[in-house]
């Protein structure tokens, strides 16, 4: 009888099995790991050491991964693709549920697929999405607090739009990234950047979501807290291009 379950694959270190690059979407809840990246050594719970210790019980050999993206401590994700290379026969399509034994309940594969060997998860990511939430009410709702940031007030959201359309397109935005950011080039296109009230159920909760082709070290959170500024009339609109300009918010 198949119960849908697979037993791992013993090492065998002179295995002749062809490498297959599999690619799997995942959808985790960050807020009990510090970030996507491994931080070997440290101690501290990632989402990629997770991921590639389930994967190592499940194929009986160690696994590397490549992520699209690299998500900051405590922030979620439902479609982050990552890719790794393995001489397992497990089918692709297999993996979500394989993995299930060995991952916590805040990481689920969504899907899994074979891609060409040239495949690379972040390399080949042709955009990416971000979706920051506001929750406007005096008292925070329970079922918010992990995935929302409690404003106790209301925000001018015509005013944080205004501000957002000045964020498309290229710009260098070293001021919209932490200051370490170890990167030499600070240009990012923005395709969407809007903030919406689009929850009849929830009427005190605004969704922030930016598209661009990459983002840097904590830019959607630190544009998230300069709209958060706008809609509580700290800032301007108007504000936003020398803000760009001059690479520094203060």
């Amino acid at each position: 009888m198949d119960d849908g379950m697979i037993t791992p694959v013993p090492k065998n270190k002179d295995s002749k099995m062809s490498q297959k690059n599999i690619c799997l979407t995942v959808a985790y809840d960050g807020t009990d790991f510090c970030g996507f990246q491994s931080q070997r050594g440290t101690g501290l719970p990632t989402v990629q050491e997770t991921l590639e210790d389930a994967l190592e019980k499940l194929t009986g050999a160690p696994v590397q991964i490549f992520g699209s993206g690299r998500t900051d401590s405590g922030v979620h994700a439902w479609g982050q693709v990552i890719n790794f290379y393995t001489g397992s026969t497990i089918p692709p399509q297999r993996y979500s549920m394989a993995l299930l034994p060995y991952l916590p309940d805040s990481i689920t594969i969504r899907e899994g697929k074979a891609v060409p060997l040239s495949f690379h998860a972040r390399f080949g990511a042709k955009n990416k999405t971000y979706r920051y939430q506001y929750y406007c009410a005096r008292q925070m709702s329970p079922f918010y607090r992990r995935y929302a940031c409690h404003v106790p007030y209301k925000l001018d959201v015509e005013a944080m739009n205004q501000a957002a359309a000045y964020l498309k397109g290229s710009h260098d935005f070293r001021g919209f990234c932490a200051a370490a950011t170890p990167v030499e080039n600070f240009v990012r296109e923005i395709y969407e950047c809007s903030v919406t009230a689009d929850h009849p159920e929830e009427p005190c909760l605004l969704t922030l979501q930016v598209q661009g082709n990459g983002f840097l070290w904590n830019m959607v959170r630190i544009i998230a807290g300069t709209l958060l500024e706008v809609g509580a009339g700290k800032r301007r609109p108007r504000d936003m291009p020398a803000l760009i300009g001059l690479g520094d918010r203060r």
